[in-house]
């Protein structure tokens, strides 16, 4: 009979009910009849009077089959007649291929119109496949065994007549949209744009999507597709891109923005907190990472995940490093590596892109990383996507314009849902001159605008040549630096942060954005009173100011130093504020600054005995640094800490090869002040004398280093 995975192809809402799979096992034939008679006419009270905008035919047409088989399992209850076993089997069949009808229909009633053709060909194959089933139901079951009434019987033999001579059935009309859909999207592939005329009777007078509203549910349900989507399934994932860019661009064309802007009631700046556009797409964003997408290394989301020989995935960059440090066992397993070889891992990379793209998270691997063919469909967006998105940008960009104040939002709010994923968009949004009036919106007096403006330009400006067009925009830098100052939102304010770190990022830029008034002393503010997600923005930014040698002393009358400082304590931003300060001491003016703050030096001591890795790395550098950098006083205050010693022995044996290396170099420091005193230290001797000597030659090649992420990934939000 039929197979559970008749409906594998088909992306729902919702799983179906288990009872959906399983057959009851446990009734009683009276209970069993019971039971069938319920579950039949749930079907036709829901189905028998539905209007399906698709399937039109094939719905009703099983439905009266199912009208068919109440009336015979009406009669059977009633009747109260036994049965033989071989019609209990078929009654149980029946039970499984009356739930599949049921999940078909609920799945045509509330699919979406646009996802409804492009699966046609597939669901009028499903409408066949269960009247096969039902032919053969009927075939089988013995119908002289049971005692049934006239009527009945000529109604059953009748249905099984009809369910013999059933064919495939596709309806003309169905399959003539079905056509016309797919040839507005090749119009967009030539580069050509369809008529507004010709767009408005497909989708108003033949379709029946007749608002933004029911637009927009349109283009949600096919995201879902997306996320949902399944390798074997039709069309691919770079189809289905173009047709949302395409009905996207279709419902402000048709439809403009008259619906949304009653929908937010730009009119009323008064929102309850969390509850805006961005703070609950922030909520869906940011959240916890699979454990399977990160690497067991760097506990970061992998970019390139890579198989070693013993058949462990780590990103390819934290492996390669593990493997030049000299390490030649498996970091996880601690199994002996036969080969250094690294394998590509790409059906994991093409989750983690799914993954991505569901979450709108940038994913930007190296552009040399898996070249090939079977790439994930999403990285390349197709012709008519591109071409249906920038339609879209420039109606939106005309809007920003000369829109009212509401329209502008939207126009906001769709400019930064549209940069979300992919460079092309992003380029060729501010190609088209988004970025001057999103500028000019950063200052609006209504919350929502503010944050959709400064949140689209997080997004643009994480393509790299975009950073210059913001930054070349008159008066843009300092509008972002107010909304980090008085936004009127704290998603406003995270987001200033974040778009400060991502332009930071470009060397030119950081002395131009630690200068601007007010700038550092904000992001200090919200690495101590921030949320956990504001934090981050804020140290991040920091630690990019920090590597220009000519913005420490702003960051030390900013008091960026004392924010560091405190962040030493937070397990969030630990990592990247020892990174910081290592940067910070490495002038004199700022190892002063560092050894004045009380809780600098045992912070750092903390960070050494329960940091990360990496923060490890970091906090013995900022020590090491503070010791040559800050004088006799500074370099006494860390040779007196507690427990250093033992860390520090600790780091020599266990350390990764940057620390040991730094460790060493706060050894022989240690060692000349402990000559200078005649003073034992800790019975240290040996092991920092066999650590100096192995790094005698190189200590100036080290000496500061700091380990902080390479990449650090800027949310799109």
């Amino acid at each position: 009979m039929a197979s559970a995975a008749i409906f594998s192809s088909m992306r729902r809402r919702r799983s179906p009910s288990l009872e959906a799979f399983l057959a009851p096992v446990d009734l009683s034939d009276v209970a069993l009849v019971q039971t069938l008679v319920s579950v039949t006419a749930e079907i036709v009270s829901s189905f028998s009077a539905k209007s399906f905008s698709f399937q039109r035919r094939n719905s009703r047409s099983l439905v009266r089959k199912v009208e068919i088989f109440l009336v015979l399992l009406e009669y059977l209850r009633d009747s109260g007649a036994a049965m033989p076993w071989t019609a209990v089997i078929c009654l149980k069949e029946l039970y499984l291929l009356l739930y599949r009808s049921k999940i078909l229909l609920d799945y045509c009633a509330r699919s979406s119109k646009l996802w409804l053709l492009l699966q046609n060909h597939p669901i009028s194959g499903h409408f066949h496949d269960l009247n096969q089933e039902i032919s053969t139901l009927l075939d089988v079951f013995p119908m002289d065994d049971v005692e049934l009434g006239e009527d009945v019987r000529e109604q059953i033999e009748l249905l099984q007549r009809q369910a013999r001579r059933a064919m495939l059935f596709i309806e003309e009309g169905d399959e003539e949209l079905r056509v016309q859909f797919f040839s507005f999207l090749d119009e967009f592939e030539k580069g050509r744009v369809p008529d507004s005329a010709d767009l408005w009777l497909f989708f108003v007078e033949r379709l029946g999507i007749r608002d933004a509203k029911s637009c927009r549910h349109e283009i949600e349900f096919l995201e879902e597709q997306i996320v949902n989507h399944e390798g074997d399934v039709e069309p691919t994932v770079s189809v289905l891109n173009g047709f949302v860019a395409f009905t996207r661009y279709c419902r402000f064309l048709l439809f403009g923005f008259e619906e949304d802007e009653v929908e937010l009631g730009i009119g009323n700046n008064q929102r309850k907190p969390r509850k805006g556009l961005i703070a609950q797409e922030i909520a869906e964003t940011f959240i916890t990472i699979p454990k399977d997408f990160c690497c067991p290394i760097s506990l970061d989301l992998m970019r390139e995940p890579v198989i070693i020989a013993t058949g462990q995935t780590y990103d390819r960059s934290s492996i390669s490093r593990w493997l030049e440090e000299g390490n030649c066992t498996c970091p996880k397993t601690g199994q002996m590596l036969p080969s250094t070889r690294l394998v590509p891992n790409r059906a994991l990379r093409n989750l983690i892109m799914q993954w991505c793209t569901a979450y709108g998270i940038p994913y930007d691997p190296p552009e040399s990383a898996y070249a090939s063919a079977d790439s994930f469909a999403a990285a390349s967006p197709s012709k008519a996507a591109v071409a249906a998105n920038k339609a879209t940008a420039g109606l939106l960009i005309q809007r920003l314009e000369d829109g009212s104040p509401c329209a502008q939002t939207i126009a906001a709010r769709e400019i930064r849902l549209l940069a979300k994923t992919g460079r092309e968009n992003r380029a060729f949004i501010a190609e088209a001159g988004a970025i001057p009036h999103l500028c000019k919106l950063l200052s609006s007096p209504n919350s929502v605008a503010q944050e959709n403006s400064v949140t689209a330009m997080l997004n643009l400006s994480i393509y790299d040549k975009n950073k210059s067009r913001i930054m070349d925009e008159e008066g843009c830098l300092g509008s972002i630096v107010n909304v980090l100052r008085f936004g009127h939102t704290t998603e406003a304010r995270e987001n200033a942060a974040a778009t400060l770190f991502s332009l930071s990022a470009v060397h030119d830029y950081k002395k131009r954005i630690a200068d601007e008034e007010g700038g550092i002393e904000a992001l200090a503010g919200l690495l101590r009173e921030g949320t956990p997600r504001g934090k981050k923005d804020a140290v991040t930014a920091l630690y990019n100011l920090s590597t220009h040698t000519e913005n420490c002393t702003r960051m030390i009358e900013a008091g960026a130093v004392t924010a560091l400082v405190s962040a030493l304590g937070n397990e969030v931003v630990a990592e990247e504020a020892a990174g910081a300060l290592a940067l910070v001491v490495r002038q004199p003016i700022g190892a002063k600054a560092v050894a004045n703050e009380d809780l600098a030096v045992a912070g750092l001591i903390g960070m050494m005995r329960g940091g990360t890795p990496r923060g490890k790395e970091n906090a013995v550098a900022a020590l090491l640094e503070l010791c040559r950098s800050g004088g006799t006083a500074a370099t006494e205050m860390v040779v007196k800490a507690p427990a250093l010693a033992g860390l520090l022995q600790t780091l020599l044996f266990t350390g990764t090869k940057r620390a040991r290396r730094k460790a060493a170099s706060l050894a022989r420091v240690f060692q000349r002040c402990e000559n200078a005193a005649a003073m034992h230290f800790g019975g240290l001797g040996v092991g920092y004398a066999l650590a100096g000597n192995s790094a005698a030659n190189r200590d100036s090649s080290f000496v500061g280093e700091v380990s902080v992420p390479l990449s650090i990934s800027v949310p799109v939000l």
